[in-house]
């Protein structure tokens, strides 16, 4: 099944033109496949990705997905199924649990978490054909949440962990039998007390377990070893993807202060459980986990972000405006330097709180949860037939680029567990000056695919005050919307700059910070921007109707830097200059 845009590859256009996606990406993700995970309701399910790029495409894998998906682009996904399972096995639920995907020369290899020692390592040189072989019947020493990696120089390796007790794990494996050189060797175990993000718990307090390790990747880049793990749980919005520098693939391996990838604010939070990869054009990337986490703790979806190294060969992931419209690979990116890599289009959310209007409501699934900025809360039309639709007021009238819309899980069918191939959404958008004489817009009425957070860019921008979404079909369950999000520019000035910005750090935890600022009348967000050096800024923090936070995810051995930017629907401020916090 083919989940496509409107518009073709960067590959395929006019030099100088950009194609964007949006987070979370539009993928067919498949429904748990275990009937003690959907007790609260159906639901999709997916995480622990991997993007390898295998001979010029990109490959997908993830949790319970009973098969991968390939894609020429990053945006236009097709669906290959396929259940990795040999006759001894084939009563398991999650074959492919947090896969591990690597490539030896033309070969690409895939596993999934077990320490039963039962799973088989897949060997394929057409995987888009779906030509897959056993390699190795019953891989013998297993790993939970495994990661491969070849070196430079052939060698093979092996990652795994995932526990609140044990450590990260690595292992160099013989390529051609996968029986292991020597014992694993203890790569790396969490440093809560000093690193604040290590913490857990959804407010980083550890007040109930201590934190998990787990989701191994290695990226080589310079002759450094960058090993990246998982911490410190799912389910929170601070799931994020750490790293580790060495001068060997098994260490010794010194941390990073901050995460690689984290993102605790905007629509969709959690940035952990991945890995990265690089582009056709030589560009990095890093692909992990989002969290819902509503009908079950493990209720995730998939985001992608642009990667990158600065010139001091410090490992960065841009999750700033992380989930608006981003632009895809491309030859015009160029080196970071001391720059994040940004592909931010530009074009702010235009319906923020605004006022909506509906053909019907499910209980206290109340209309305003479709424009709060907030995956994890929804508005539920009481049926899910055709006609059923909701309104967007934006206020103003401002220039619309494009529309992402993410359905939700509600009243799903009890048959959906697993995957399904053969559903589809169908809709119609609109859009009006006046709220009175409508134009269509978009008109997938004849769809065929099955598109849960289908993204649109228009061809061309239009001016509008009000979009309306009305329902054709649904694949299963009530109309629900978590986000009917708009994406363009308003007509008014962008905010001004953030005045009164303080960061207090208290010596009882360096970890920990209070931050404050006066509030902006013209602002519906801002953007914190935190790290080590006043120009390695990487990490950020978007927070929506508020003027404080509480900071408690710093290295306390490190002073810090922080800045502010507001924004609204017309655009994002002037940067507040750093302010250092010893």
């Amino acid at each position: 099944m083919s989940v496509s845009a409107q518009h073709p590859s960067p590959q395929g256009e006019e030099p100088g033109v950009r194609t964007t996606y949006c987070n979370p990406i539009n993928i067919d993700y498949g429904y748990t496949p275990i009937p003690n995970f959907s007790q609260w309701g159906r639901h999709r399910a997916t995480a622990d990705p991997v993007i390898v790029n295998y001979k010029g495409d990109y490959y997908l894998f993830s949790t319970n997905q009973w098969g991968y998906w390939w894609s020429s682009d990053l945006l236009n996904w097709k669906f290959i199924p396929k259940k990795f399972l040999r006759p001894w096995n084939t009563n398991t639920y999650d074959e492919l649990c947090a896969p591990a995907v690597g490539i030896i020369g033309d070969t690409m290899l895939v596993f999934g978490s077990t320490y039963t020692r039962n799973f088989t390592i897949w060997m394929s040189t057409n995987p888009k054909a779906n030509e897959w072989k056993p390699l190795v019947d019953s891989f013998e020493i297993g790993g939970w949440d495994p990661a491969f990696f070849t070196d430079d120089d052939g060698k093979f390796y092996m990652y795994n962990g995932s526990s609140n007790v044990y450590p990260l794990y690595g292992v160099e494996l013989n390529r051609k039998t996968m029986k292991p050189f020597g014992t694993r060797k203890e790569m790396y175990f969490l440093e809560s007390w000093r690193y604040g993000w290590q913490r857990f718990g959804e407010h980083m307090d550890n007040t109930f377990l201590d934190p998990f390790i787990e989701g191994a990747w290695m990226t080589k880049h310079n002759g450094k070893y960058y090993l990246q793990y998982g911490a410190p749980g799912t389910e929170f919005s601070g799931y994020a993807d750490g790293v580790l520098v060495g001068d060997s693939p098994l260490g010794p391996f010194t941390p990073q202060s901050d995460p690689l990838s984290m993102k605790v604010g905007g629509f969709i939070r959690g940035a952990g459980h991945g890995a990265t990869f690089r582009d056709n054009f030589n560009n990095y990337w890093h692909v992990s986990t989002g969290i819902i986490s509503v009908k079950n703790t493990f209720e995730r979806r998939i985001g992608i972000w642009p990667a990158g190294f600065d010139k001091d060969g410090l490992m960065y992931c841009n999750t700033a405006f992380g989930d608006y419209p981003t632009y895809l690979p491309s030859s015009l990116d160029g080196e970071a330097g001391d720059t994040p890599r940004t592909l931010f289009t530009g074009w702010m959310l235009l319906n923020y709180n605004k006022p909506v209007q509906v053909s019907s409501t499910l209980g206290d699934y109340v209309p305003n949860n479709a424009v709060d900025e907030l995956i994890k809360t929804y508005w539920s039309a009481q049926t899910g037939n055709k006609g059923e639709w909701i309104t967007s007021d934006l206020g103003a009238v401002a220039t619309v680029n494009a529309i992402q819309i993410n359905y939700a899980d509600q009243d799903v069918a009890p048959d959906r567990l697993g995957k399904f191939t053969d559903q589809y959404h169908q809709y119609i958008l609109y859009y009006s000056l006046d709220g009175k004489k409508w134009q269509t817009l978009v008109d997938k009425s004849n769809n065929k695919t099955d598109i849960p957070h289908d993204y649109v860019e228009l061809k061309k921008p239009v001016a509008a005050r009000f979009i309306k979404l009305e329902n054709i079909h649904m694949p299963t369950g009530k109309f629900a919307i978590s986000g009917l999000r708009i994406f363009g520019k308003g007509n008014g000035a962008p905010p001004k700059e953030v005045r009164d910005f303080i960061v207090l750090r208290t010596p009882k935890d360096k970890r920990s910070a209070y931050i404050k600022w006066r509030p902006a009348d013209d602002a519906y967000a801002y953007n914190i921007y935190y790290g080590i050096a006043p120009h390695k800024q990487y990490n950020c923090i978007m927070v929506h109707a508020n003027n404080e936070y509480w900071m408690k995810a710093m290295d306390a051995q490190k002073p810090y830097y922080y800045s502010i930017e507001a924004i609204n629907e017309n655009g994002v401020s002037k940067r507040s200059e750093a302010i250092k916090v010893d």
